[in-house]
């Protein structure tokens, strides 16, 4: 029987003679061969979403099945890539049909015709197991891509290719498996809404340095961790990504812009090509992949997107590099689920979402991890996928449903606050609302100088205790308070203007290193700590949070290059002097 569409709702398509189909195979649809995916099977009924917009599809067009599940290519050639949702090179989308994207184009998400330079690091006879690396293939300037043997294949190697050129199709191996001799390309396919298997698990306790002082300092991220940020519009969500996609030292970014405006993805691709890694002084888009999936397309592919981006790190992962997934928004990634959901007439829980909501949140973070991988000659490797998603509550409520059960699957939590934002005090993650679960504390007593740890709990206390002063300093003011609170306050208010404050366009103050910020609230520590004593031994209160000192203070992480820390050294030592 001829498979032919029944009905069209928006991006949801019916379609009759499906019967052979399977759930999660991907389709083509209509005359101009859609791309979609089936959800839904009832009888000889298949329910498909569509990647594309189905203006002018009719009932009976033909539609036909792949005889696979929605895929991504794996292989050389997806760092330095820009994709739309499901994995469509959009340079080449744009190379066939100009600026408006064409309907129905469909082209490999690798270039099969390239060849790369592929050297082996096995030998004929070698024992091989599940992600033993076969090669190396030099993708850009900084990333090696090691071609791997697929998930769960093993056995002994029976050939494989000399040094030379070769497409993502050249055999490169043969091995022989219980099941017979496979042969082995540089091209893998993967199914998106399947996590790639995890050998070895372990505990998220090395933090991600970003160079941001409220991240690294009071609420540090780990590789494998799960990190939400959300906030408002005009709160910071985008620049701060932006921010930790630059700086966080981390082997490689994938940034997904999902749902977000055109004018910020069309910022990060004029950036990222000029802008330089800290480390390495190369461009940023040598170790980046980006999916562009913008608020004007199609919003099926919106919902793929997270899926597709994850895959490509989870990939990355397994060859042994720290990859961070910047999602640009879940918010509107659950408002594609809530669309969808709508079109197939489900029964909807809060605000309209579908019940199936925190579930499909949970399968996102859960696949954040960092892991072990054990290679037949007895060699490890160790990789991770962090994941870092904005959500943008309408009105800034952090009590509507996806915040809500973002904070059910994250431990680290970047509550971004509107009066922050309006008082231009960026990032304006705020330190009240904002938290970390990871352990970190073993990897800052081995790695840094200053005992992150206890300048970490005493700037934390002083802001407690500066919160419950706020509420005192409104009825009162400042100056009816004992000396030991004004000086608190002073304290206060320097670790949020002179530390927690950090200029993203400042070229001294953008990034700063993990010494540099703890030399900083080392010395506004060391300030409240003299003051106290001076003022206990009957120094005006006003003639010490007027000193000159407070200035240079104030102007140390701008006036202070990273580079010239032994002038951290003598401002503390003014310090201590200086009362």
């Amino acid at each position: 029987m001829e498979s032919v569409i029944l009905r069209i709702n928006g991006p949801v398509v019916f379609a009759d003679g499906m019967g052979l189909a399977g759930l999660g195979e991907q389709v083509d649809v209509g005359d101009e061969k859609l791309a979609g995916e089936i959800i839904a099977l009832e009888d000889d009924v298949a329910t498909i979403q569509v990647y594309e917009d189905t203006i002018g599809v009719k009932p009976g067009e033909p539609v036909v099945a792949r005889s696979e599940p929605l895929s991504v290519w794996l292989g050389p050639g997806i760092v330095r890539s820009i994709y739309d949702g499901i994995q469509r090179p959009l340079q080449k989308l744009f190379d066939y049909s100009g600026t408006f994207l064409e309907r129905g184009l469909s082209t490999p998400g690798i270039d099969l015709d390239r060849t790369w330079a592929f050297t082996p690091t096995k030998t004929i006879g070698d024992t091989i197991v599940s992600l033993s690396i076969l090669g190396d293939v030099p993708e850009t300037d900084l990333i090696v891509h090691r071609v791997m043997v697929p998930s769960g294949m093993s056995g002994n190697l029976t050939w494989i290719a000399a040094a030379g050129e070769y497409t993502v199709t050249d055999v490169i191996a043969k091995v022989e498996t219980a099941a017979g001799e496979r042969e082995i390309t540089m091209l893998q396919k993967w199914p998106i809404r399947r996590p790639r298997p995890i050998a070895k698990r372990l505990p998220p306790r090395v933090p991600v340095i970003t160079g941001q002082r409220v991240i690294d300092f009071l609420f540090p991220a780990a590789r494998g961790g799960a990190c939400a940020i959300p906030g408002g519009f005009g709160t910071g969500k985008t620049v701060t990504q932006h921010q930790l996609a630059k700086w966080s030292d981390v082997d490689m970014i994938v940034y997904i812009g999902c749902g977000e405006r055109g004018n910020e993805m069309t910022q990060v691709l004029e950036e990222f090509p000029v802008l330089k890694d800290p480390r390495s002084g190369k461009p940023i888009m040598e170790r980046t992949a980006l999916i562009a999936n913008t608020s004007n397309m199609p919003v099926t592919a919106r919902e793929a997107s997270i899926y597709t981006g994850i895959t490509m790190a989870e990939y990355y992962r397994d060859m042994g590099y720290h990859v961070a997934v910047m999602a640009d928004s879940t918010s509107r990634w659950a408002e594609a689920l809530r669309e969808i959901s709508g079109r197939l007439e489900q029964m909807p829980a809060e605000e309209g979402y579908p019940a199936y909501l925190a579930s499909r949140i949970g399968d996102v973070y859960e696949r954040a991890g960092r892991s072990m991988i054990e290679d037949s000659d007895g060699t490890t490797r160790e990789g991770s996928v962090t994941i870092i998603g904005a959500v943008s509550p309408p009105g800034g409520d952090f009590s509507e449903p996806v915040v809500t059960h973002t904070k059910r699957f994250v431990r680290t939590f970047w509550g971004l606050d509107r009066d922050l934002a309006s008082a231009r005090h960026f990032p304006s993650i705020h330190w009240n609302t904002s938290y970390s679960e990871y352990d970190v504390s073993a990897w800052y007593a081995e790695h840094a100088e200053l005992p992150w740890a206890e300048l970490r709990e005493k700037t934390k206390a002083l802001l407690k205790e500066d919160e419950q002063l706020q509420n005192i300093v409104k009825l009162i003011g400042a100056d009816a308070l004992p000396d030991k609170q004004r000086i608190t306050i002073e304290t206060s208010r320097l670790i949020k203007e002179a530390f927690l404050q950090q200029a993203a366009f400042s070229e001294v103050d953008s990034y700063c290193p993990l010494e540099k910020q703890l030399a900083m609230i080392d010395i506004i520590l060391s300030f409240h700590e003299q003051a106290l004593k001076a003022s206990a031994e009957g120094k005006p209160v006003h003639q010490l949070l007027s000193a000159e000192i407070v200035e240079e203070i104030h102007r140390m992480k701008e006036a202070i290059p990273a580079d010239e820390m032994e002038r951290f050294v003598e401002l503390k030592r003014r310090v201590e002097a200086g009362f």
